[in-house]
């Protein structure tokens, strides 16, 4: 079992960055792909990066190529998502997950979820 806590959310204005933070405990001895997700107001939940377990990988949504960076640091057991040249559309509850495969885009992969932390661009 594995428990995630999201931090760093808040409000920010169109263009500006955030670091959100997930921190692991539990069972982190074990090789976790991880994720970050968001579900933006009325819409459903969607991918946004991810990176292996060992950090060589990751992948992420068009819609962030270029302005969010995904990384680990697995001595601290925490992940970090760097938010930079935000959008209104960032607007946001983001989530990070963990995942026993390697890496994947897709939420139905990912096994243990944390609670969520809330980013709000205004323009």
């Amino acid at each position: 079992q594995v428990q995630l806590v999201e931090s760093g959310g808040g409000l920010v204005q169109v263009g500006g960055s955030l670091r959100l933070a997930c921190a692991a405990s539990g069972r982190t001895s074990a090789r976790y792909g991880m994720g970050w997700f968001r579900q933006p107001p009325g819409k459903e939940r969607e991918f946004v990066a991810a990176i292996s377990w060992s950090g060589a990988n990751t992948i992420s949504a068009d819609s962030v190529k270029g302005r969010f960076i995904i990384s680990r640091d697995n001595a601290k057991n925490t992940m970090y998502l760097q938010m930079n040249s935000l959008k209104p559309e960032d607007t946001a509850v983001y989530y990070c997950a963990a995942s026993k495969l390697i890496i994947s885009a897709r939420a139905a992969d990912h096994d243990y979820w944390g609670q969520g932390t809330q980013v709000t661009v205004s323009s």
